[in-house]
Formats: C-alpha cells, structure tokens, sequence
C-alpha cells in the first residue's frame, strides 16, 4: 500500500516529464499551464525539491513553451512556501532571462521583479544581487540586456555600498560593445533614475544620458530621448538647464529622422516637465524647427502636438509666441504636400481659437480653416467639421455662417460628385454643433436638394442623412421639416424620385414610431404600390418588409397584407417575388 502511495505521488512529476519530452508543442504548452495545479498536488516541499530544479534543469527550445513557464513562475511565490522561499525560483528564471527571444526575455524580468518585491530586505542582498551581477556580466548580449530592466526594483531596498556598485554595472551596460545592450540600457535609464537619488542622478546618470544620446546608433539615441524627459520631470528647472540643455538640442538636429520623430512625440511631455524658462528659451525654436522638418512623419508628429505646445506656453507670453513663432509655419502646413501632415494639423488647428480669442481667429485662422475645408484629403475636412464647435464658441454663430458656411455650401454642390458625397457624410456631425434653429435657416434645403440628385450614390448617402438628422433633432422636427418634403417625390414624374421616397421611408422606419408611420406613410406607399414602372412596385414590397413590422396588427390585416397579396399576382416576375417573400417575413 505504501508503495502505491509513492507511485501515486509521483504521478504528477511523471505526466509533465513526458508531456515535456513529447514532440507535440500543444501539449508542451497544457503542461505549462498545469504547473500550478501539478505544484498544489505535489506540495509545497517537492514543489521546491523536485519540480523547480526539474524545471531549471529540462529547459526546452520551444519560445511558445518558454514564454508560459517564464509567466506561471511569476505567480509561484506561494506555491513553494512563500516569501522566505522565493529565492528557488530565481534559478529557473535566470535562465530564461538569457534566452535569444525577446517576449521571453521580457517576461522572465517581469517575473524576476514580481518575486524581488516580495523579497525581504536581506534576501534581496543575498541572491537577487549575485543574479543582476551574473546577468550584467554575462557572455551573451541577451542576459545583460535582461539585467537593465532589474536595477530599479531593486536599487532602493540596498545599502549604499552596493548602491554605488550597481550604478557602475549600469555604466558598464550604458557603454557595452553590442548596441542591443546600450538599446535596452537607454531605455531603461528613466526607469532606474526615478529610484536614484538626485545628487547621484546628476554626477552618474545625465553623463550617461549625454554619452547615449550621442550614440553612434540611431536606435540607441532615440530610446535616450525618454530618459531624457523621465530625468527633466526629476530637475529644478535651474539643473534641467545647466544638465541636459545639450541633450535637448541634439536630439532636436539630430540626423536620424527616428531621433527627431520621438523628441516630436515627447515635445509635450518634455514641455511640462522642464519649465516655462527653457520652454521659451529652447523649445519653441526647437518646435519651430520640427515643424519645417523634411521628414513627413517627424512634421506630422509634431503637427498632432501644436495645440497641447501652445496651452502649456507661458500665459503671459502664449499669444505672442504663437502668433510670431508658431503661425507662419502653420500657414505652410495647411498647404504641405503629404496628406497625413495636413490631417494631422487640421485635427488641432481648431483647439488654437480658444487661445488666441476672436480678432485673431478671425483675422489669421479663419483663412487657413477654409482653405482647410476644401483640401482634396478628406480626413482634412473631416477633423475641420468635426471641430467646428470649438471655433463658434469663440466667433459666435453669425460670424461662423459668414465665413466657414458659404464654404460648405460650395463643397455641397461642387461639380465632382465625390465631394458631395464627403459633405453628406459630416452633415449630421455639423447639425449637432450648429443647432436645430441654425440648421432649418441655413442647411436644411440643402439637405433635401441632395434626394434629387442625379447621381444614385448621394440619393442613398442623403436618406442615411436624413435618418441621421431626425436621430439628432428628434421625431418632431421631422414631422415640421422633413416628412412632407419626402412624401411630395411620391408625385413627381421621374420615376427615380418616387423610388427615393421609398428609400427614405425604409430608412426613417427605424427611428418613428408605428402610429405615425400609419398615419403619415402608410396611404403613400399604398398609392405607390400601384404605380406603372415595376421597380416602384418591387421596392415598395421590399420596404414592407422593414415598415409592416413597426405598424399594428389593424393596419397589417385590413391595408397591408391585402396590397401585397394583390403584388403577389402581379403580372412582373420581381414584383412578384419581393411581394411573397414580404409576405413570408409579415407572417
């Protein structure tokens, strides 16, 4: 009995050993994620005896298999007795931290530093310290780039002489000879600064920050650029300009279009965290100068930040840097050559009204916003629509309709049917920024021009249009404005108009309610149903299918049922067709 009490013990160990061994990935990867329950079985004593160094010592090649043991052992600290004996778990995870994949790599560490917090003091000097030196000093590139991202969880918690030693390793890491370690160390150095205390931030790590800065890689002075702004949010704003003043500008005219599209990127963040003094003194020429970058990605990035630049500008002299700095390169974007530059800056070039009030929009934006509006891009016009409401809260509604609408009205009936089509789809955007009030004077004829248009592609976008407004304006509004005109295309002689009013049934169907479709639709469609071109006739059956289920159960039986049972003998084989199949979905 006893010795059927062994074998059943070590049955756990026996099924992951030959799961683990077999060819078959899959059931690699159900073994790792069966750890925790292998680990519970086992206990918490063999847990530490036998599965952890069978686990460090059978390693796999598999990167899949790697990648779920590196995650389970993260979540192990209970299972093996926990917090005075997390360290077992440290050996099997060292070696996955040296391993040539990446992800794997990564979430080793993430696990390393789980496990490290939850390490006592002592214990962190005892082995966790050993682990970052062997890795930091390691043959392979891959364990020291794994070393970087240790130092901050465990910096704080250790004397001061080994303080001193792991800033050294750090300096070692940031000057290595494989620039996978100094990539991995520059982009890790904001992290390890915050734990740094400041006089040791500024004597150790800006130097480190210059001489990485100044990387003969690309890939390694782009990563600095965030430790950079990491280190700036850490400075007085006196010790910002006498530390990295230099490292700002670098970056800035760098030659790496990479280097300069992350300092884009973190301008605002930068912005923030140096200080109103510097900002004026170095970074609004420095914004200048990206703005009228050669490089399309690096003008766009910064494009996307020019309305967050200029609320963080100095009040006092915010509508002066902006009107002298930042707007002549803005009226050279507004017509750059690349579309996403231009999307990019008609995103923001709206939120720049609030700042520099009235006159200024007036006088100096207004002109680029139509221009704007009728770039070719339509995202261009799009991000100028959609922001409108940020412009008429400064100008005012009257100002507004002189200026931006005539210019919309243009666009609606431009020439090039795709226009139209682009003005279509923002009007019920519009609408809702412009008020119902505003809308019925100015807009709303154009809206009902576009259902008798010759081409069917604005026929189909003004009905969505016209569903899209009533969702806006409410149910009301279109009994008064809309409903009427549709229902008076029923009588015109073109028989593509009378079809337009079916459409737009179909699609106002969806927001009114039973009793009014009765009442205000119902006879019209009864009286198309018997009109002289078949495709009328086809599409009223079609319509029925939608509409008959939103009416009452009076109106299906005495008016609707009938009209299709009379379609569903109709001498055309479509009116016929679409006639039955609504009687099936009515039934």
């Amino acid at each position: 009995m006893a010795d059927e009490a062994g074998d059943d013990s070590l049955y756990p160990i026996a099924v992951l050993i030959d799961e683990l061994r077999n060819e078959d990935v899959q059931l690699q990867l159900n073994s790792m994620k069966k750890l925790t329950t292998i680990a519970l079985a086992l206990g918490v004593e063999r847990t530490r005896s036998e599965l952890i160094p069978f686990l460090t010592d059978s390693m796999c090649d598999e990167d899949e298999v790697l990648l779920a043991l590196a995650e389970q052992l993260g979540k192990f600290t209970p299972l093996v007795g926990g917090q005075a004996f997390a360290n077992v778990l440290l050996p099997p995870l060292e070696n996955l931290a040296t391993v040539e994949e990446t992800v794997v790599r990564d979430k080793a560490v993430d696990s390393l530093k789980t496990i490290a917090q939850r390490h006592s003091n002592a214990d962190l000097e005892t082995y966790m310290i050993p682990l970052i030196k062997r890795l930091a000093t390691g043959d392979w590139f891959t364990s020291r780039t794994s070393a970087c991202g240790l130092f901050s969880v465990v910096y704080p918690r250790v004397n001061a002489t080994l303080k001193q030693e792991l800033r050294t390793l750090y300096n070692n890491l940031c000057g290595d000879d494989t620039p996978m370690v100094r990539r991995a160390a520059a982009s890790k150095l904001g992290e390890f600064a915050k734990v740094v205390e400041k006089p040791q931030v500024i004597s150790d790590l800006i130097p480190l920050l210059h001489n990485l800065g100044s990387d003969e890689q690309d890939s390694v002075r782009l990563l600095s650029v965030e430790g950079c702004v990491t280190i700036a949010g850490l400075l007085s704003e006196a010790e910002c300009e006498q530390h990295l003043m230099k490292s700002i500008k670098e970056a800035a005219g760098d030659k790496s279009w990479r280097v300069r599209y992350m300092l884009a990127d973190k301008f605002t963040s930068l912005q923030q965290a140096v200080g109103p003094k510097i900002t004026i003194a170095l970074l609004v020429p420095s914004f200048q100068g990206l703005l009228k970058d050669s490089e399309a990605e690096v003008r766009a990035a910064v494009a996307s930040k020019i309305k967050e630049f200029s609320e963080g500008l100095p009040k006092e002299k915010r509508e002066a840097v902006i009107m002298q700095n930042i707007l002549p390169q803005i009226q050279e974007l507004v017509t750059d050559a690349n579309p996403h530059v231009k999307s990019a800056l008609a995103s923001v070039i709206m939120g720049l009204s609030p700042i520099v009030g009235k006159d200024n929009t007036i006088e100096h934006l207004l002109p680029l916003f139509l221009v704007q509006l009728k770039d070719e891009c339509p995202d261009v016009r799009l991000n100028i629509i959609s922001n409108i409401d940020c412009v008429n809260a400064v100008i005012g509604i009257q100002q507004l309709s002189q200026s931006l609408l005539p210019a919309i009205v243009e666009l609606a009936e431009d020439g090039k049917w795709r226009v139209r089509l682009a003005i279509i789809e923002h009007m019920p955007l519009l609408a809702s920024q412009l008020g119902q009030q505003f809308f019925n004077d100015k807009l709303n004829d154009l809206c009902m021009q576009w259902l008798v248009d010759h081409v069917f592609a604005i026929r189909e976008a003004a009905t969505t249009n016209i569903r899209k407004l009533v969702e806006t304006f409410g149910v009301q509004w279109a009994r008064e404005k809309v409903i009427s005109k549709v229902l008076q295309l029923a009588e015109d002689q073109n028989y593509l108009r009378r079809m337009t009013t079916i459409f737009c049934v179909n699609e106002l169907s969806s927001v009114l309610g039973g009793e009014q479709i009765s009442k205000l639709i119902l006879p019209t469609l009864m009286r198309l149903s018997k009109d002289k071109v078949p495709n009328v006739r086809f599409n009223v059956c079609k319509c029925m299918e939608k509409v008959g289920l939103r009416l009452d159960g009076t109106s299906l039986t005495t008016e609707v049922k009938p009209m299709l049972k009379r379609l569903s003998q109709d001498p055309d084989i479509d009116v016929k067709f679409f006639a039955e199949r609504a009687l099936l979905v009515l039934n």
